[in-house]
C-alpha cells in the first residue's frame, strides 16, 4: 500500500493498519480535507489483503480529535450545513460503522463532538486514562451533526445520551467504560499496545467469519432490518465457505486453524 496524506499519517504492521489523525496544532480537528483523507485511506485499505484489523488515533498525547474545524463551517447555510453532515456520514461515519474489517479507536486524549463521533462510529474503543469525551454542540447553538444523537443512545442508553447531549458535559474514561462507551482503558503509554492486542487476536480468526459478523450485528440497529432474520441467512452461507470447512477440520484435528486471507 502507499499511502501519502497531508492530515493522515498511516502505517501497516502485522496485519495490521494504524491511521493517525496528524494535525496536532488544532488538536487533530476533523476538517473536509481530513475526513477525505481517512476516505480514502480506508478505501484502499479495505481491498488491502494484508489489512486484517484498523487502529484510529490521534497524533500526540493531548487529543485523540477535539471535534470539527469549527473555522471552517462558521459561515454555513442551513443547506450547506445539511450537506456537510450527509457528506460526513456517507463518506466516513456511516463507512466506517459498516467497513468490512474491524475498525478499533485508540482515544488517546480528547475526542469531542466530531471526534467522538468518530469514535463511536468505529467498532471498539480503547480509551486512554487521561481521556475525556464529550459532545459540546449545544453549547455553539448546535447539535451533534455525524451520527453522535444515534450512536451514543446505543451505546449508552437513552437516559445518559441525553444528559450528555443537552448539558454537554464531559466524562472521563473510567465513566465511559463504566457506562459501556468505551470497551477498555489504559494508560497512555499502553493504549495502542492494548489496541494492538485485540486485533492480533481478531487476525488470527477467520476474516470472512469476521466482516460477516460486523455486517450481522449492524443489521441490528438498522430499522430496516431484523437482525435475526439476517443472522439465519448468513449462519446458513458460512457452510459454504472453505474458512468454515478450515475450522471444523483444525477443531477436529485438534490443530491451529490457517484461514485463508480475503
Amino acid at each position: 500500500m502507499t499511502m501519502t496524506y497531508e492530515n493522515v499519517l498511516a502505517e501497516i504492521e502485522n496485519g495490521v493498519l494504524t491511521m493517525t489523525v496528524n494535525r496536532p496544532d488544532k488538536l487533530n480537528a476533523l476538517n473536509v480535507k481530513t475526513i477525505e483523507e481517512l476516505h480514502e485511506a480506508l478505501l484502499e485499505a479495505e481491498n488491502e489483503k494484508e489489512v486484517r484489523v484498523v487502529i484510529i488515533t490521534g497524533a500526540g498525547t493531548k487529543a485523540f480529535v477535539a471535534g470539527a474545524d469549527i473555522a471552517e463551517f462558521s459561515g454555513f447555510s442551513i443547506e450547506q450545513g445539511r450537506q456537510m453532515s450527509a457528506t460526513g456520514h456517507f463518506k466516513l461515519f456511516n463507512f466506517i460503522e459498516n467497513y468490512s474489517k474491524p475498525v478499533i479507536a485508540a482515544i488517546n486524549g480528547f475526542a469531542l463532538g466530531g471526534g467522538l463521533e468518530l469514535a463511536m462510529a468505529c467498532h471498539m474503543r480503547v480509551a486512554s486514562d487521561n481521556a475525556k469525551m464529550g459532545l459540546p454542540e449545544v453549547s455553539l447553538g448546535l447539535i451533534p451533526g455525524y451520527g453522535g444523537t444515534q450512536r451514543l443512545a446505543h451505546l449508552v442508553g437513552k437516559g445518559k445520551a441525553f444528559e450528555m447531549v443537552v448539558t454537554a458535559d464531559m466524562v472521563n474514561a473510567q465513566d465511559a467504560c463504566q457506562w459501556g462507551l468505551v470497551n477498555h482503558v489504559t494508560t497512555q503509554e499502553e493504549l495502542l499496545n492494548k489496541c494492538k492486542e485485540i486485533a492480533t487476536k481478531i487476525s488470527a480468526k477467520s476474516g470472512m467469519a469476521v466482516k460477516t459478523a460486523i455486517r450481522v450485528i449492524n443489521a441490528g440497529y438498522n430499522n430496516h432490518l431484523n437482525g435475526y432474520e439476517v443472522e439465519i441467512e448468513e449462519f446458513g452461507k458460512m457452510f459454504g465457505t472453505v474458512d468454515f470447512k478450515e475450522g471444523v477440520s483444525a477443531f477436529l484435528e485438534k490443530r491451529k486453524a490457517n484461514f485463508s486471507k480475503n
